[in-house]
């Protein structure tokens, strides 16, 4: 049911859906439901210091981009919601690019890939006083055989005697250079218009459609946890470099892969060693191509060294995947290494360190010996099939009914908090809007996600539940 028909549904039962709002605070798990609304994404990709975050404050009409005038202080993708002629969009502020030690094209195409990928438009920003370097010239070249439309900003023309020099940009092959000036505001407008030429109505939904292709997969897990060997058993080839020494994989290897009579994109990245924030060289952009590969695939599988105990690693990928809203199945190597006294030890590691995703799928397996490897990809169906669904309106508003009849929400403030409606405002993963009339305890958020799992399935996908309160009427004398 889209946006309109739920109005329509709220209006017939005598609620103004204009009269909720989400205040800071009540969201609790979810994102606030206007957000929930999917918006198209354009990434802003550069150099270090050629001013992309100056230039994201300047388009978002706010300062939230951290700026210094040292380069390479964005390092992490940031999205920050924009608002331009009405038209809603979410910007995405890249870190810069830089020669690291395997060389400048490999950096080049893993993060011109990640924006690609992840976005509906790209935005290359080039510093118009120093002009097109080699790294500048690079990046175009990845980004012109894309399929997403490509822009280009010329960034610190603050007065008319830069303008003239943006001219020569043409060569880059990404058509008309639009002067700006992030500090000052010159340009601006004029190039968010041309932003909203290029973005969608809508964003691009490529993976899943139907017909789309192949259902994409993110293989991750930490160092030598034997990724690459799944991978070939899997594939029944040679596909990636496995080896004793842990961290062999950095670059991300995708991998048509038919599994159980249908084909799979796998991408096999490297393993996460330490945070994204500490991590140098090489491991700081291994870490963050793991982290474009759960975010661009629909499903990621985790694969965890059973017989090892569960790491910190191990958790800290997982929470990767949760937040990023992905369906997830959680696949147990080595399981030929396990003998009782570990499982008895896996079954307390499990219910301490695993409490957040209960609804994962577990395969057990051998990538040595191909031991249930089969039962990987009914795993992955029932994961995705979850991470798809969609309850009707109807449905989903008789079962709250009987839910909320049954089991009220705690009294907060001396008032009981009555969900007056329900929807469900998008898949991918499901995520749900509860229209109320006062705050409900996350305690009781909790409570209606284990029902309606428990009712409706979802296992293998996250579920999000926001809050929407009915807003309180000023009385006007």
């Amino acid at each position: 049911m889209n946006g309109t028909d739920d109005r329509a549904a709220m209006a017939d039962l005598g609620l103004d859906p204009d009269e909720f709002s989400a205040p800071d605070g009540v969201l609790g798990e979810g994102q606030d439901p206007e957000e929930l609304v999917p918006t198209p994404v354009l990434a802003v990709v550069g150099r270090p210091n050629v001013g992309k975050s100056t230039l994201v404050n300047r388009l978002i009409g706010r300062r939230e981009a951290v700026v210094q005038d040292i380069p390479g202080v964005t390092r992490d993708r940031v999205a920050y919601d924009a608002l331009w002629n009405g038209r809603r969009f979410t910007l995405v502020d890249t870190g810069g690019w830089e020669p690291d030690a395997r060389g400048l094209q490999a950096v080049v195409a893993a993060q011109a890939e990640m924006a690609i990928r992840t976005a509906d438009a790209v935005l290359l920003v080039v510093d118009a006083s120093v002009g097109a370097t080699a790294t500048d010239e690079a990046v175009a070249r990845v980004l012109r055989r894309s399929d997403r439309p490509v822009l280009l900003a010329a960034t610190k023309v603050d007065d008319d005697r830069l303008t003239s020099d943006t001219a020569a940009l043409w060569r880059l092959g990404l058509g008309e250079p639009h002067p700006v000036s992030g500090l000052h505001g010159r340009g601006s407008g004029d190039l968010l218009d041309a932003v909203l030429e290029a973005l969608p109505e809508t964003p691009r939904d490529d993976v899943g459609a139907a017909g789309g292709g192949p259902r994409r997969v993110a293989l991750v897990g930490k160092p030598n946890v034997g990724k690459s060997s799944l991978l070939n058993k899997v594939s029944g080839e040679l596909r990636s470099v496995v080896h004793d020494v842990a961290g062999t994989t950095v670059d991300p290897v995708d991998s048509l892969v038919e599994l159980d009579g249908e084909v799979w994109r796998f991408v096999d990245t490297a393993g996460l060693r330490k945070r994204v924030q500490t991590a140098s060289g090489m491991e700081y952009y291994a870490s963050l191509r793991t982290r474009a590969a759960i975010e661009a695939a629909e499903v990621a599988v985790v694969l965890i060294d059973a017989s090892d105990p569960i790491a910190e690693q191990d958790q800290r990928v997982i929470s990767m995947v949760d937040e990023a809203g992905r369906a997830l199945v959680l696949v147990f190597n080595k399981w030929d290494l396990v003998d009782e006294d570990r499982r008895i030890a896996m079954k307390r590691e499990l219910e301490r360190d695993l409490v957040r995703v209960p609804w994962a799928e577990r395969v057990n397996v051998s990538a040595l010996t191909g031991r249930s490897v089969a039962k990987i990809a009914p795993a992955l169906r029932t994961a995705l099939a979850s991470w798809d669904q969609r309850i009707p309106t109807g449905r989903l508003n008789g079962w709250l009914s009987d839910v909320i009849a049954a089991t009220p929400p705690p009294v907060r403030g001396g008032k009981q908090p009555k969900v007056l409606f329900a929807t469900q405002a998008q898949t991918r993963p499901p995520t749900f809007v509860l229209f109320t009339s006062g705050f409900l305890e996350a305690g009781y958020r909790r409570f209606l996600e284990r029902r309606l799992r428990e009712e409706f399935g979802f296992t293998g996908s996250p579920v999000r539940i926001s809050v929407r309160v009915r807003e309180k009427r000023s009385r006007k004398g």
